[in-house]
């Protein structure tokens, strides 16, 4: 296991930045936070440290978010998806199949579908802008 402290937006895109030169392709992220938590904007610090110079925002309604980079960064929103069917429809297993690196909001919505080895990043609130940010699993953290 392995923990961060941030107290800012902007430290927690650089600890994701640190955090993703220990990622490879085929690494899963099932991030764990509520609304707010910074899940968004660590996601935009792993696209920006692997590599990705464009925008980074959530995929809410998109239900994914695709940044190709040298390795690609699939940002997935799971918080509106209740069923199998529903999880399907995303294409997630198709995406499991590739070669780059999914990153899941609202994970514990498919918590069942998550492969065994994935890595559980953490953000818990801790103030108004502090963060406590815990990786653990991947067989790495």
């Amino acid at each position: 296991m392995k923990q961060w402290i941030s107290n800012s937006a902007a430290e927690t895109e650089k600890i994701a930045r640190e955090f993703a030169s220990a990622l490879r392709p085929g690494d899963v992220i099932a991030y764990r936070g509520g609304l707010g938590a910074g899940k968004t904007a660590f996601t935009r610090g792993l696209a920006h440290g692997l590599g990705w110079t464009g925008e980074v925002t959530s995929p809410t309604f998109a239900l994914v978010h695709e940044y190709p980079s040298p390795v690609p960064l699939y940002h997935f929103d799971m918080y509106r998806i209740h069923t199998l069917d529903d999880l399907y429809m995303t294409g997630f297993f198709d995406y499991l199949d590739g070669d780059g690196i999914l990153a899941i909001e609202w994970s514990e919505n498919i918590e069942g579908a998550l492969p065994g080895e994935s890595i559980t990043v953490t953000l818990q609130p801790d103030g108004d802008e502090r963060r406590i940010i815990t990786a653990e699993g991947g067989g790495r953290f």
